[in-house]
């Protein structure tokens, strides 16, 4: 729902695009990556992030942390030759049916990103509380306006954030 939302929302010279899906990617077994490689779908989104001037994470909260799925796919990425989040501008955003919006999850998500070297976006935060009461069922589109200006406001702070952090690549090691 929020994800949908997105490219209404965006800035001038901020396209939101998709990523690739994660539904695929296998569990993340070392001794799977040892003997061969990295599945396709993982080198996929790892191009992905890479192409990109940021990455928007948006994911709801499960038992008080980051779905499993999202994990398991950062897990596969993080262990791409020339790590795709390292140096990359990212943004959080939550949703969840209760009144934290999804915060738990967005604070796993933070301690991860920082330990990829990525360059964590942090205000102003999106945190969708009572999410389902918040979207227009059979568009799948975010309806409730206090959430799309909070959003909007994030995207525009983003925007300027990956210009002034400038090439993601040039910052070396």
């Amino acid at each position: 729902m929020v994800a949908n939302t997105l490219p209404d929302l965006a800035p001038d010279g901020l396209t939101i695009l998709d990523a690739p899906s994660i539904g695929d990617i296998p569990l993340y077994n070392a001794d799977l990556q040892n003997s061969g490689g990295f599945p396709a779908s993982v080198v996929a989104l790892g191009d992905a992030v890479r192409a990109a001037d940021g990455v928007i994470f948006i994911s709801p909260e499960y038992n008080f942390s980051v779905p499993g799925v999202l994990k398991n796919a950062i897990d596969w990425v993080s262990r791409l030759p020339d790590q795709p989040f390292k140096y990359k501008p990212v943004a959080l955003q939550s949703a969840a049916v209760g009144m934290l919006g999804g915060a738990r999850s967005q604070y796993h998500m933070r301690q991860i990103m920082v330990f990829l070297e990525a360059l964590v976006f942090t205000k102003p935060e999106v945190f969708v509380s009572f999410a389902k009461d918040k979207v227009y069922a059979e568009r799948g589109v975010l309806t409730d306006e206090t959430t799309r200006k909070m959003i909007s406001s994030q995207l525009d702070g983003f925007a300027h954030f990956i210009r002034r952090v400038g090439d993601p690549a040039s910052k070396g090691d």
